[in-house]
């Protein structure tokens, strides 16, 4: 008998466990965002969900129920699982196995770290504005110190990719071109946009010009890093897919792209509403509908392809719903958050924004209901590898091949 944890041979592909609850947490703020009335804020805040629960419709009240209870499920989850990652990663930089993933083509899954640090302070400011009475009146002296953060951790990631790039771009021939056959190389990217989108949050809601000014400079300077080493990073490695196949347990990173473009996107629309509301610069929902349909297309595309893999490989039955294991199976839960949470957008600040369909109507429900699908199949995945990774269970681990 084996009862020892899969996770237990730790690596730092399950920061990814972290980062799919804190999304989760996002996707359930979705229903208080865009259903909860809350005028002269872009954000709703405990005092506005507390008003519409005490004069909303039983639906609405279920509603709200149910999006504080997955706020707070996933955010204790989110924080439980980066503490535990932060423990086991101090650890493992001790080891042989961490010196020698530092020399090799994984050095980059390190950035799985900041990754996680910032979608927890992003959890965070979620639960505050949900749970925290009085919150909005004292946002203006958080916003200063969520920057710092961000940017703080923007250094670190920063840092890691500057070991990475400099190892393989001043000594030659250290860099495995066959080993690069999936879209590993995109965690980078992950982080960086997930910094981005952090930075970008004062630009929707300050009110201070210099605040919102820092806001959109900040998190246009890592959005843009995000973009150029993304595309490097994605022609790299398709070319060594085309030539050598898809790793087979790092294949669900080929679905990476649909959450660094829901991230970029939530940060584009927010360097938007600040440019609105204090540099005069507008943006017609005709514009925000063609730029979300963009993103939404090239998401889907993506997300055809990364099914269409997986199910020639047999991913889902050998590592999914089979006896083997794969940290990089983590990797499937942000494709599906993004892709709720980007719905959420595209319903109701393209579709509803631009009058094509009616708020609450039928279409509205239509495309709601997949993105609340794409939530709760989310859920049930996070609860399923959660079992498999951390529970310990007196049954016969098989190793992946």
């Amino acid at each position: 008998m084996n009862i020892q944890r899969p996770a237990d041979k730790y690596t730092p592909i399950y920061f990814l466990a972290s980062v799919g609850a804190g999304g989760l947490t996002v996707t359930f703020f979705m229903y208080l965002l865009f259903w909860v009335p809350h005028p002269g804020r872009a954000v709703p805040v405990f005092e506005d969900i507390t008003t519409a629960f005490s004069g909303g419709s039983a639906a609405l009240k279920a509603a709200i129920l149910l999006a504080m209870a997955g706020i707070a499920l996933f955010t204790f989850l989110n924080l439980k699982y980066l503490f535990w990652n932060l423990s086991a990663y101090r650890s493992f930089r001790a080891t042989e196995a961490f010196r020698a993933l530092r020399e090799s083509n994984a050095e980059t899954t390190l950035l799985a770290m900041p990754l996680a640090l910032a979608m927890s302070i992003n959890a965070l400011f979620i639960a505050g504005m949900v749970f925290v009475p009085g919150l909005w009146s004292a946002v203006e002296y958080l916003f200063p110190f969520a920057m710092a953060a961000f940017l703080a951790i923007g250094v670190i990631a920063l840092s890691v990719i500057g070991d990475f790039l400099g190892r393989v771009l001043s000594r030659g021939g250290v860099f495995d071109v066959t080993a690069n056959n999936s879209f590993t190389q995109l965690v980078p990217v992950f982080a960086l946009a997930m910094i981005a989108v952090g930075l970008s949050a004062p630009a929707a809601m300050s009110t201070n010009a210099t605040v919102v000014g820092i806001s959109l400079v900040g998190s246009t300077f890592f959005g843009v890093a995000a973009v150029v080493y993304g595309v490097i990073a994605l022609i790299v490695a398709f070319n060594s897919m085309l030539h050598y196949g898809t790793a087979r347990e790092a294949a669900p990173t080929l679905m990476i792209v649909i959450p660094i473009l829901t991230t970029l996107g939530i940060m584009f629309i927010r360097q938007a509403h600040g440019l609105h509301t204090q540099f005069e610069g507008h943006t017609s929902p005709g514009e925000t509908l063609t730029f979300l349909a963009r993103i939404v297309a090239v998401q889907f595309a993506f997300l055809g392809l990364g099914l269409v893999v997986l199910r020639q490989q047999r991913y889902f039955s050998d590592f999914v719903f089979g006896s083997k294991t794969s940290p990089g199976s983590y990797a499937l839960v942000c494709p599906g958050v993004a892709l709720s949470v980007m719905l959420f957008f595209f319903t109701n600040k393209g579709l509803v924004a631009t009058g094509i369909i009616e708020k609450f109507g039928t279409a509205y429900w239509i495309v709601t209901g997949l993105a609340i699908l794409f939530q709760l199949a989310m859920v049930v995945l996070l609860f399923r590898l959660n079992r498999q990774h951390f529970a310990k269970a007196p049954q016969q681990v098989v190793p992946a091949e």
